[in-house]
């Protein structure tokens, strides 16, 4: 870590050519390179199998600070990791490629950390633009159900735009399932290794705030095989998972 980085952004990368055609990274760039306080963002590729590498080498080379790191596939987790074990900064922040929470949503975050908080996450309550009924009945019954095991004062796990302390994040994301066991993943993978991270920095003793952000659906990528229902089912297993292991001691 750089003690004159303030912020290192990471945007995990899983095919991804959709989005970055439309220019996101310019859109992020376009905030950033006006900022007083100095950044970084990490490109954390998770093994791509469409033309997405090549897309972002071509699109950072005029864009100093940006940089891509080249890693093996092992899911969104992983590719987490990779950029946090990169950064330079004294704060990460993660952020979809999608940009449907877009990066100015960080003026909303920042000023969390000078009143002492740990980590901060964005929370994008139920009147999104672009949320289906479907996905909005999913939402709150995926919520309701994790906060009645974990959580509790917590009421969005899943907005992909958190920040904490760059030694928080150290300390608590090797202690997650999926960095200490990981397992063979295939094609694209929606997990509630936030839930677990979240979790893990709670028991950590992390000051955690939740900010409301701006959210709407702006994801066009087609290289990522998604199945809402099955995702969700995964989720809740997963969560019930976190509980149990608590209950059995392995995060003590």
């Amino acid at each position: 870590m750089t003690d004159g980085l303030y912020v290192s952004i990471v945007v995990p990368c899983y095919n991804e050519s959709e989005n970055l055609r439309r220019g996101v990274l310019a859109e992020m760039y376009a905030y950033l390179e006006g900022q007083a306080w100095p950044w970084e963002v990490i490109i954390s590729d998770d093994g791509s199998t469409d033309d997405s590498r090549e897309i972002v080498e071509e699109q950072v080379a005029d864009k100093p600070g940006f940089r891509l790191l080249r890693n093996p596939h092992g899911g969104k987790p992983s590719a987490v990791w990779y950029g946090i074990q990169a950064a330079r900064g004294q704060v990460v922040l993660f952020t979809d490629m999608d940009q449907s929470t877009s990066l100015d949503q960080w003026d909303r975050l920042r000023p969390q950390f000078a009143r002492g908080y740990d980590v901060v996450i964005g929370s994008r309550g139920m009147s999104r633009d672009n949320f289906p009924l479907y996905r909005r009945i999913g939402s709150g019954l995926f919520g309701g159900f994790r906060r009645l095991l974990l959580l509790h004062r917590i009421r969005d796990t899943q907005c992909g735009f958190k920040a904490m302390r760059a030694g928080v994040a150290l300390e608590v994301f090797p202690r997650l399932e999926a960095i200490r066991k990981p397992s063979r993943v295939t094609g694209w993978k929606v997990t509630a290794f936030d839930v677990e991270l979240l979790f893990l920095a709670e028991k950590h003793g992390a000051r955690i705030a939740e900010v409301p952000v701006a959210w709407e659906d702006r994801d066009i990528a087609r290289g990522k095989d998604k199945s809402y229902w099955g995702e969700s089912k995964e989720m809740a297993e997963q969560v019930l998972r976190v509980k149990l292991n608590d209950l059995r001691g392995l995060y003590d």
